[in-house]
């Protein structure tokens, strides 16, 4: 079993951190919420054309946007994108220390 980095909250419990993994991008709409939540840089939104290729998100050929892990370094493990999220569609994996 592998020991999982871990720190203590203010109030001295023990807590883990959960590292964004991946976004299901069939299942996320494209919403934004996660992204407006983060404030470490880790998401960002992409465009799909309809055979899958990632174009910008505001481009003409975009058949549908949706969000991507631009930056995963950045992330601090606190999980607010997924707790924002809608549809479940963002995965997290804590790390091994």
């Amino acid at each position: 079993m592998a020991d999982f980095l871990t720190g203590t909250t203010r109030g001295g419990k023990s807590w883990t951190p959960k590292f964004v993994e991946a976004i299901d991008q069939k299942q996320c709409i494209g919403c934004g919420r996660c992204f407006k939540v983060c404030g470490r840089g880790v998401l960002n939104m992409i465009g799909l054309t309809e055979d899958g290729d990632v174009v910008d998100a505001f481009d003409d050929e975009a058949e549908k946007k949706v969000m991507t892990v631009e930056n995963a370094a950045n992330c601090i493990g606190c999980e607010s994108c997924s707790k924002v999220c809608s549809k479940s569609c963002i995965s997290h994996m804590p790390v091994a220390a």
